[in-house]
């Protein structure tokens, strides 16, 4: 059985969100991920579903990294994590489902499975590291490439909106996941994701804050 969804399916969720740099650390995550976005807006263009596809895959790795990291120092100083590492694995879980869902909608391309295989390869060594050397970067990081893929989907929908993206079925594997309508459609699936997205933005840069603040486990 598939996992319940954890976050709130939201049309009206928090969207002009934006967490300004405090220091060189933020600002230095903050460019990280303003480079990786003009990547990948060369690379997909208005190809959304694809970029879904892609960018998924890579969003999955960081709660995943986070949770291991965290149980480990859990263990190691054997010492309660704060519901860090349910949050992170969770966030984990519920970024796969939106790859598992967009690679219905979107069918890539065997260059675009290759394409993921070599993204998630590279990124998820340079996470890793990242994350066991200097934590609140690795957390901040997250919650601006969060902030990136609210603007997109956001971008999605105005596109679906305006007739220029199939407003297709929603695969039942969204259906199922996020509890929508039998007659739901990939609009209502872009809402869905979004509002996780926003989820996952405001959880991270609240982790990065923590740390800074000498609050985390």
């Amino acid at each position: 059985m598939r996992p319940e969804r954890q976050f709130e399916t939201d049309e009206t969720a928090t969207l002009e969100v934006h967490h300004s740099p405090r220091d060189i650390h933020d600002r230095i995550a903050l460019r990280i991920v303003k480079i990786m976005r003009v990547f990948a807006d060369a690379f997909f263009s208005k190809r959304y579903g694809h970029r879904a596809v892609v960018l998924e895959t890579v969003a999955a790795v960081p709660g995943m990294v986070g949770g291991l990291l965290q149980h480990l120092k859990s263990l190691r100083h054997i010492r309660e994590d704060q519901g860090w590492i349910r949050e992170l694995l969770d966030e984990a879980e519920n970024e796969r489902m939106h790859l598992m869902t967009f690679v219905q909608i979107a069918q890539p391309s065997r260059g675009e499975r290759w394409l993921i295989m070599i993204a998630q390869a590279i990124f998820y060594n340079v996470f890793f590291f990242t994350y066991l050397l200097a934590p609140r970067t690795a957390h901040r990081i997250v919650g601006y490439l969060e902030e990136e893929a609210v603007v997109s989907y956001t971008q999605y929908l105005a596109e679906i909106d305006a007739g220029r993206q199939d407003n297709v079925p929603a695969p039942q594997i969204a259906i199922d996941y996020w509890k929508l309508s039998q007659d739901a459609r990939l609009r209502d699936v872009v809402i869905a994701v979004r509002a996780d997205e926003a989820h996952h933005r405001d959880t991270n840069h609240g982790f990065a804050n923590q740390i800074m603040e000498g609050r985390h486990p």
